[in-house]
């Protein structure tokens, strides 16, 4: 079902708005901004949507435990949130977590990156895949799918890896503790890939299959580029002048060679990992969020089967 903007943001309902604008100053990403007016349109139907799902999926589990005549085990409900890099998803995640969190019946919302699962930079040189972290096979599938089962079953103390973007690795003993919440949002670049990306071959067990809801943040590619080299050049000004920074060596191009610097890593790693690797996965997602050259989402694409 295909729905634009006007069409979508009907579907709210009477879905309170629980953000104000200084709970959106806190968890907007470098280089982008969502208004209040965007949440209204785009979020808070998103939110209500997930409300009624997670809330079926809890009675079908009440079911299950009648009928095996075992004590209830609240399972968390799995959110997989794909798309490329700099389409606004991390921020797009991190405000529907704080929506979803507002909702009476699952206020303990926790979101994880697949950041933390990348191998660390050590494993990546050592098997030539620096200029590959992001795809496929600079994952550790293997732990990932271990950690989306343990997630799934209900484990407590689950632990996700911690990545730093400032130092561009993982970060050496240091973990995300996930402990029984009613929802998890997973988000990465490659949620929804049915194969590890090494040998051509598909993996037994997909991230995806530990889903309950996927959705996908969709835009042009020549949007995504140039939100690509915005970001850049903001990182330019900020992040990249620490000299912890593993990209310190760009805070001092020129604004020039910054741009021609962020197309050229565009157009050779993270826009063909977008178009082999990501885009083919859209299909797949239960939802789509389709961004205009703003950023604001102008259709919606609901799978309902």
């Amino acid at each position: 079902m295909d729905f634009d903007r006007s069409e979508w943001a009907r579907l709210r309902a009477n879905t309170p708005l629980t953000l104000a604008e200084a709970d959106l100053a806190e968890l907007q990403g470098l280089n982008e901004r969502v208004s209040l007016a965007e949440v209204e349109a785009i979020y808070l139907p998103l939110s209500r949507l997930l409300n009624l799902h997670v809330a079926a999926t809890q009675l079908l589990h009440k079911a299950t435990d009648t009928f095996l005549g075992t004590l209830p085990n609240p399972l968390p409900y799995v959110i997989g949130v794909a798309g490329s890099v700099a389409v606004g998803k991390s921020t797009f995640a991190r405000v529907l977590r704080a929506l979803l969190a507002r909702w009476p019946d699952h206020p303990h919302v926790d979101l994880v990156t697949t950041d933390g699962f990348l191998y660390p930079n050590a494993v990546l040189e050592s098997r030539g895949l620096m200029q590959r972290k992001g795809f496929p096979e600079s994952y550790d599938v293997r732990r990932l799918v271990q950690f989306m089962s343990d997630i799934k079953a209900g484990a407590p103390v689950v632990q996700a890896p911690v990545y730093s973007h400032q130092l561009y690795d993982i970060v050496s003993g240091e973990y995300q503790v996930v402990d029984r919440p009613d929802i998890v949002i997973i988000e990465g670049l490659n949620m929804l890939q049915t194969g590890d990306g090494a040998s051509g071959k598909g993996a037994r067990v997909f991230v995806s299959d530990f889903f309950d809801f996927s959705i996908y943040v969709d835009a042009d590619e020549s949007a995504i580029e140039n939100w690509y080299v915005s970001r850049f050049l903001a990182l330019r000004e900020t992040v990249f002048k620490d000299p912890r920074s593993f990209f310190h060596r760009y805070a001092s191009l020129t604004e020039p060679e910054a741009i021609e610097t962020a197309r050229g890593i565009w157009h050779n790693i993270n826009g063909v990992n977008l178009r082999d690797n990501i885009q083919p996965t859209r299909e797949r997602a239960r939802l789509v969020l389709e961004k205009g050259p703003d950023h604001a989402v102008r259709r919606v694409h609901l799978r309902t089967l």
